[in-house]
């Protein structure tokens, strides 16, 4: 099984990663710690090396599962998290105050059981601090040794670049898959320009590129695609016009699914990789087969045909999670 390294944050790492939130946060109930951590511990012994959590996942309860299994094989391993969002009495709490990722900062470290983060992104711009003040905190946080590299989150090419002149960015992380192009309108070349990685998180379209696409019907309580217009009448059958051609395509590349859009990801440059999340097992080692799959042109072009801007219907969040949004997005047809 493959999974070939590329350039994030100055190391040479496997191109897919593991995006870790699916364990503790936002699809349902928390996966028992038990079966959350023999997934990790399948991964390990699979050859993953990048684990990604957050200070927001399961309000720190992710990176304490993730510490806690990991921590024999630190060493080895390339690890990444978040700072500036939390879960409040009311919700989601964005704070890019210099004093709140300091106590972040600590936090997390504590939770991880380690030294130094690889990498530590900030996770949404806080509008109300200008990116400045909070990358050149994150800065600070390098210059201590408290975390090795800077990576942002959802944000926009305008804002990367504004960061960067605060400090070097190495990696931007955003949604991006063939369903979801918000990145091709300018942080993609923009992270490129600037010699940063970029990290796809949700490469299978939040589980609707896979085989078996799952029903609004059949979502957990607390499974945020329940307020993603996609997943919601009538853009959920919408989208399910196209779905079939998407399976057969992969039939055709000789690949599944979610592999078919993973290795689409990862085609589309050099400096992109992927972290796609997962409760189970069987779907790990299929996510981490994409790095064996090459895909030809003819078949990179048909999946940007039948999965594209055009015929994707709705958005890919609720009007009132879109607010705390940065990345460039698509005008309204």
């Amino acid at each position: 099984m493959l999974n070939p390294p590329r350039d994030l944050a100055g190391l040479r790492i496997p191109s897919i990663g593991l995006g870790c939130m699916n364990l503790s946060h936002a699809y349902g109930p928390p996966l028992p710690e038990a079966e959350a951590e023999a997934l990790l511990n399948r991964a390990l012994e699979l050859g993953v090396i990048h684990f990604d959590t957050a200070t927001l996942y399961g309000n720190g309860h992710n990176e304490t599962l993730v510490g806690k299994t990991i921590r024999t094989q630190r060493s080895r391993l390339f690890l990444a998290s978040k700072c500036g969002m939390t879960i409040g009495d009311s919700g989601r709490i964005i704070d890019g105050t210099p004093a709140t990722l300091g106590r972040q900062i600590d936090a997390s470290l504590t939770r991880l059981q380690t030294d130094v983060i690889d990498l530590y992104y900030l996770h949404r711009l806080d509008p109300q601090v200008p990116i400045e003040d909070s990358v050149g905190t994150l800065g600070r946080f390098v210059e201590q040794g408290k975390i090795r590299a800077v990576g942002l989150s959802e944000v926009s090419a305008q804002t990367l670049h504004r960061a960067h002149g605060e400090f070097p960015v190495t990696a931007v992380q955003s949604e991006y898959s063939p369903w979801t192009r918000n990145p091709e309108l300018g942080v993609l070349s923009a992270c490129r320009e600037i010699g940063a990685a970029f990290v796809a998180f949700s490469p299978v379209g939040r589980g609707f590129l896979t085989a078996r696409c799952p029903r609004p019907d059949e979502l957990a309580d607390g499974d945020i695609r329940r307020n993603m217009p996609r997943f919601k009448t009538p853009h959920y059958e919408k989208n399910l016009s196209w779905h079939a051609e998407f399976i057969g395509l992969a039939e055709d590349a000789g690949c599944t699914p979610a592999q078919l859009s993973l290795a689409w990801t990862l085609a589309q440059g050099d400096h992109v990789h992927v972290i796609p999340g997962t409760t189970r097992q069987d779907h790990l080692v299929d996510n981490l087969g994409a790095g064996s799959v090459n895909l030809s042109m003819e078949t990179l072009d048909r999946v940007g045909e039948i999965v594209s801007q055009a015929n994707v219907s709705g958005a890919r969040y609720g009007a009132a999670t879109q607010q705390d949004i940065d990345t460039e997005e698509f005008e309204s047809a």
